[in-house]
């Protein structure tokens, strides 16, 4: 059996892009270690909450709590703050992920893929999905981390634009998702670029239907996060299911094409 490290920058990104994965893994014997660079200082914060650090404390029951539904065996976290989207105040935060050296962050990651005999490292796509600062740091932090510790097997967590923008217009379709209650997949994301990455370029297309309701509840466990007021919230069972059944990755050196289905031998 082999040990998984999902590494990830905020509390919830788990569920997003990799749920079903980690989830499919547990169930399949494997060790799942979950690594979260940042507490998620800067997202959204309830009515109640009164400052950062206090939505960062929420976060992390938030995560503890996904952890628990979808079978994780260990969390760590990294200890560094929430940059911000770009252009943010939060930026210039010494302590923000984004201004950790890469080299500092990766030894801290390298040291966890030691202590747990990693075999195989998620981390995300160039551009962190969407441009932000944390998610490229998870980008750069990860290979380096591998590097140092010797892990060869590193898979880039992404989404496949095609594919949403396909499920968009589903939702829209089925009118319980009005337009400009979701975005601009092709339009300019937070730096500059359209989301994700199109299905030709990706490598790895894992079926995570059989723990969809899992996937879920872990995702809805971050409810700071995702209310009845969010986009997921409102999507429709099947639209659900076509956004979220399959996870998208891509491997350096490995044809785009047949795309393959697990990332364990």
């Amino acid at each position: 059996m082999g040990v998984l490290v999902a590494f990830h920058a905020h509390p919830d990104d788990e569920s997003i892009s990799s749920g079903g994965t980690l989830a499919r893994a547990v169930s399949e014997g494997h060790t799942v270690v979950l690594v979260v660079a940042t507490g998620g200082e800067h997202g959204e914060r309830p009515t109640g909450v009164a400052d950062a650090e206090a939505l960062a404390a929420v976060r992390r029951r938030e995560t503890q709590e996904s952890c628990a539904v979808l079978g994780i065996q260990h969390l760590e976290w990294l200890g560094y703050h929430d940059s911000g989207m770009t252009g943010w105040p939060q930026n210039s935060d010494e302590r923000a992920f984004m201004n950790a050296p890469v080299e500092e962050a990766a030894e801290k990651l390298a040291a966890i893929l030691k202590k747990y005999g990693a075999t195989v490292l998620t981390t995300y796509d160039w551009h962190g999905n969407y441009g932000h600062p944390d998610h490229i740091s998870v980008h750069k932090v990860g290979y380096r981390a591998a590097e140092i510790a010797g892990v060869s097997e590193v898979y880039e967590a992404t989404m496949n634009r095609d594919a949403f923008r396909r499920m968009q217009e589903m939702a829209r379709g089925s009118g319980e998702v009005a337009e400009g209650d979701d975005f601009d997949v092709d339009g300019p994301a937070d730096d500059g670029n359209p989301m994700g990455m199109p299905e030709n370029e990706l490598t790895h297309r894992i079926d995570v239907s059989s723990y969809l309701e899992q996937k879920r509840e872990s995702l809805f466990k971050h409810a700071s996060q995702i209310t009845d007021s969010s986009f997921v919230s409102k999507m429709p069972p099947e639209v659900f299911a076509m956004a979220f059944g399959t996870e998208w990755f891509l491997k350096r050196g490995v044809p785009a094409e047949p795309k393959q289905e697990w990332i364990f031998s």
